[in-house]
């Protein structure tokens, strides 16, 4: 998956760095997401810009630290062919403000937390969900904590290794 990362208002780390490394474990717990021809963009941005967009696209009018923006079905996603041009996954939008509060609230890294919430996102523009049951919740945080094993980040819920 190859990744297009734009920074506005964060510092002090590699970001893009960060979205292929989260890219490629999210690739290893979720092998639809392993397809060469995907692209995926990730904006690092500010509270202000993840409010407009929750607003405009989901109508709620707060911001969040992470949006998902999918551009494909899981169907689709799932049997696309390996050959061809590239494919747009979708769009992820992290909030700084919300995403450093977060961290410093957990007693992690923004790093950390910024690379929890690009598999989150990763994971949900491949089809995953984790509103509809505790099942699915639960199947989702195991691919995440997975997910974030293969790059030395602990389990961000807290629990025992899953």
């Amino acid at each position: 998956m190859d990744a297009i990362v734009e920074v506005e208002d964060w510092r002090d780390a590699d970001w893009e760095g960060l979205v292929a490394r989260v890219a490629q474990a999210a690739a290893r717990v979720e092998p639809a997401l392993a397809n060469p021809r995907l692209q995926v963009s990730v904006l690092f941005t500010s509270d202000a810009e993840v409010h407009t967009l929750n607003r405009e696209w989901r109508e709620r009018d707060r911001p969040t630290n992470v949006l998902s923006f999918p551009m494909l079905k899981r169907e689709d996603l799932v049997h696309l062919d390996p050959d061809g041009p590239p494919e747009l996954l979708g769009d992820i939008a992290l909030a700084h403000e919300t995403c450093a509060r977060e961290a410093a609230e957990k007693g992690v890294s923004l790093a950390d937390h910024a690379a929890h919430l690009v598999v989150h996102g990763l994971l949900h523009l491949a089809g995953h969900d984790h509103v509809d049951s505790d099942a699915q919740a639960e199947a989702m945080e195991a691919l995440e904590t997975k997910a974030l094993a293969f790059i030395g980040i602990g389990n961000p819920y807290g629990e025992a290794d899953q």
